[in-house]
Formats: C-alpha cells, sequence, structure tokens
C-alpha cells in the first residue's frame, strides 16, 4: 500500500450516508424494472407461441369433409384420412372424434345444439414435416380423388399474418427492454451526480484523510447497489405477482395457442436474473460516473 493511502473500512463509510429508502432512487428503479420484466416476459412469452405457431399450428392443414348424409361424411372421411397418410411427407393423421369437435361448437351454438340434425363437417388434423409443406398440391389430388366432398385447409396461410404481427410484437418488446435498461443507466448516472454534489464537501475530508478516487467511488457504489437491489426486488415481486395472475386467466381459456406463451422454466430464470443485472449495471455506470466526475473535480 502506497504512503498516505488508507484502507477505508466501516467507519469511513459512515461519512457518506447510505441511500434512504423513503428517497426516489430506489423506487424509480423498482418501476424501471417493474416494466423492463413485463416487457421481459411478453418477448419471452411471444417467442414461446411464435415457435410454437411455426412447429406444429403452422406444419398443419386439417381437412374438412362437407357431407350432410352422415354415412357419407364418415365414408369419405375414411378415405381421405388413408388417402392423406399415404401422401409422403406426412407425419400424422388423425380423425378428430365428434366429441370433441362439439366441445369446440358448443360455446357458439348452446348444449345440444348438435342434436338438432345439425349437418357437422367431418374434420381431419394432418401433421407434415417440413418436407411434406411441398407436397401440399400432391396431397389436396389425393383427397379430392378420394373424397369429392372433402377440401383441404391450408393453416399457415391463413396464420401467416398472425405469425408476422406475433414476430412484430416480439421485436418490440425486446426494443421495450432496451428503452428500460437505457432509462435506468441515466437514472443511475443522474443520482451519482446529485449525490456527488451532495458530499462535496464529505469527498474533499475523504480526499484530505488520503482517500484516493477509486475507494470514494466505492462508497458510492454501496449506497447505489443498496439502492438498485430494493428498487430491483420490489419491481420483480410486483411483475412477478401480475404474470402469474394473467397466467391463471390464460390457463382458463384453454386455448392452445395463447397456452402456448406461457413462460418456461427457462424464461423464469431469465427474469430473475433481470434484478441481478440491473444491480450491477447500476454499480458498473455509478463506477464510471463519479470516477469521472472526481477527475474533473481535481
Amino acid at each position: 500500500m502506497k504512503a498516505g493511502v488508507r484502507k477505508f473500512g466501516a467507519a469511513e463509510r459512515g461519512l457518506l450516508p447510505e441511500g434512504r429508502l423513503a428517497g426516489p432512487m430506489p423506487w424509480v428503479i423498482a418501476i424501471m424494472m417493474f416494466l423492463t420484466v413485463l416487457a421481459a416476459a411478453a418477448g419471452i412469452g411471444l417467442s414461446g407461441a411464435a415457435a410454437r405457431l411455426a412447429g406444429q399450428i403452422g406444419g398443419r392443414v386439417t381437412i374438412q369433409v362437407v357431407e350432410a348424409n352422415p354415412d357419407t361424411r364418415r365414408a369419405q372421411a375414411t378415405a381421405a384420412a388413408e388417402a392423406a397418410q399415404a401422401i409422403p411427407g406426412v407425419a400424422a393423421v388423425r380423425i378428430v372424434p365428434d366429441a370433441e369437435i362439439s366441445a369446440l361448437l358448443e360455446p357458439w351454438i348452446g348444449a345440444g345444439g348438435l342434436e338438432a340434425d345439425l349437418p357437422v363437417p367431418a374434420l381431419i388434423d394432418v401433421d407434415l414435416t417440413e418436407e411434406g409443406r411441398g407436397s401440399l398440391d400432391r396431397l389436396r389430388a389425393a383427397v379430392a380423388a378420394a373424397a369429392p366432398a372433402a377440401r383441404v385447409d391450408d393453416n399457415a396461410q391463413w396464420l401467416a399474418p398472425l405469425a408476422s404481427l406475433i414476430g412484430a410484437l416480439k421485436w418490440l418488446s425486446a426494443g421495450l427492454v432496451v428503452l428500460m435498461v437505457g432509462a435506468t443507466a441515466a437514472t443511475v448516472v443522474l443520482a451519482a451526480r446529485a449525490a456527488l454534489d451532495t458530499h462535496r464537501e464529505t469527498i474533499e475530508i475523504l480526499h484530505m484523510m488520503g482517500a484516493t478516487d477509486v475507494q470514494v467511488a466505492r462508497l458510492f457504489q454501496r449506497r447505489i447497489a443498496l439502492d438498485a437491489l430494493f428498487g430491483g426486488a420490489v419491481g420483480f415481486l410486483l411483475a412477478g405477482a401480475v404474470l402469474v395472475a394473467l397466467g391463471d386467466r390464460v390457463a382458463a381459456l384453454g386455448s392452445e395457442l395463447l397456452g402456448s406463451a406461457a413462460i418456461s422454466p427457462l424464461g423464469w430464470a431469465v427474469l430473475v436474473a433481470l434484478p441481478l443485472f440491473g444491480v450491477a449495471l447500476a454499480m458498473l455506470v455509478a463506477r464510471v460516473t463519479i470516477l469521472r466526475a472526481l477527475g474533473r473535480m481535481l
């Protein structure tokens, strides 16, 4: 250790009061973290929904057999399923049971609405591989030959606008996270400069006692880190409560697409890391800001 330079401990840290939680900075950081976690969660959920849309729903076609006669409808549905199964690139074929169709239609036509001789098309779900996407024309021709009343609907075609919207919203969420991180850094810069102006005389005393700029910066870092830790924890807990409540509402809807937007354990790990990242960012920004300011003061 150089002559005249002392190591400052707990006694010297008392010269610089710790940040009080009643001050504005912890609560501003809490608001920033709350919004950052929500934006990050939206981006993670939208990424999961986009992957689900592209990997499963987008890779599926639906065959509808529109026939009033129930016996003919069942026969043509079986023939269409067999014809589809024979096409290369078809991963799976499933005839949707009547009970499942009734459950899908019940919110629209009411319970028992299908019992009044109401003709309902037979539905067949066909899952395609990546290679099977190029065999749609062949699939349509084979299905039309086996079941004249059948038609093939390409889910990816009518889901394309939805996929584009989800992609745009995902990038918007990422942009919001970046903006909130920048706003948090700017808040720390303003708080650090304000603290330096408030404790200018204390800093001069510390320098006369042999403290270096790095040692003085550490004192401010500790104060700002505590504020950032408190604010980040509060913001994360509030955002987590909102996300859990929204997750329960989404699960109650029973939607396959909305359910795919649920946050995975890995996604929750990323969200938990955000307050820690916020503390590290606050300490780094505070250190750089304070050292620059101290260099201009001397």
